[in-house]
């Protein structure tokens, strides 16, 4: 039953058999078919938990390790950035502070902890996509369809990714996570009066999946469990995919041209670097990975 929960699957509302797949719909359907594998992936890792770690105690926790987290912690604290957007706009530093005083590194072992900030992201990333889709130029009728099916996929993507990451959780031994991550949350509540257009709520989540994707990318070098290692690289690679999508689509509405956010798109029109906006980095950065226990219980 778990596997069947976590594996990637297209509903009867499906929203992607209206759009022809070309251009922006290739992404949306290329960033589902790197989601369905990853959770096939997942369904397989999680049974491998099992062999791995007493499933009915958390890993009894070595001083030394502990120690490495914090200072691991703090110094992902000192270069998180956001690359100065929203997120670092409305104080994030300052919240990691308050973050840093309490004593969740030592409540539980550091692969748990990294997987429950892991879970606290996605959490929030559903409710962002959620509260998104509840704007009328983002699922409502006004809503261009190629952004509106994008959005409605991605958040039952992070749903899955929740629930995958939740599983690690308490076949580790711990708590699942079902709160958002509560720095982000706060500053993410803060920055939905301004979502007053698709621009501002691309931008947004392009914030979220950045940071999401780059996390992963850091956490799949610091966590110790190589079960829970390939859990977390399966889905950094969907993560690091919607951000591509999302920087394609910032681009097209800076350009002033959400017109060609279309399918099939015209071609003759598209910005010369259409091809390669989503990917601008040879190799992916951590500048903005979470700290390992900033969603931990």
């Amino acid at each position: 039953m778990e596997r069947q929960q976590l594996e990637g699957r297209r509903s009867a509302d499906d929203p992607m058999p209206e759009l022809d797949r070309t251009a922006v719909g290739l992404l949306i359907e290329e960033s589902r078919d790197v989601h369905s594998d990853a959770m096939a992936a997942t369904a397989e890792v999680l049974d491998d938990l099992v062999d791995s770690v007493d499933a009915g105690a958390p890993s009894p926790l070595d001083p030394a390790e502990t120690a490495d987290l914090a200072a691991r912690r703090t110094a992902s604290r000192r270069r998180i950035t956001f690359g100065g957007g929203l997120l670092a706009a409305a104080g994030v530093a300052a919240a990691l502070e308050a973050v840093s005083a309490t004593p969740a590194f030592a409540a539980s072992s550091p692969d748990v902890q990294i997987l429950q900030t892991a879970a606290s992201i996605e959490v929030l990333a559903v409710a962002t996509y959620t509260t998104a889709l509840t704007l009328p130029f983002i699922g409502g009728s006004s809503a261009n369809p190629v952004v509106k099916a994008f959005a409605t996929t991605t958040m039952q993507q992070h749903k899955e990714h929740l629930a995958a990451f939740n599983a690690a959780v308490t076949r580790l031994g711990g708590t699942a996570q079902t709160n958002p991550d509560p720095v982000l949350g706060k500053v993410v509540q803060a920055a939905v009066p301004g979502l007053t257009g698709p621009a501002p709520v691309v931008a947004l989540a392009l914030e979220l999946e950045q940071g999401a994707a780059e996390t992963y990318v850091a956490d799949t070098a610091a966590l110790s469990d190589a079960t829970a290692r390939k859990l977390t690289a399966s889905v950094m690679g969907v993560e690091a995919q919607h951000a591509s999508i999302l920087l394609a689509v910032q681009a097209l509405l800076a350009a002033n041209s959400p017109q060609l956010i279309a399918l099939p798109p015209d071609a003759a029109r598209l910005p010369a670097a259409a091809g390669s906006v989503g990917f601008p980095n040879a190799f992916f950065p951590t500048d903005m990975a979470r700290p390992a226990a900033e969603g931990a219980l």
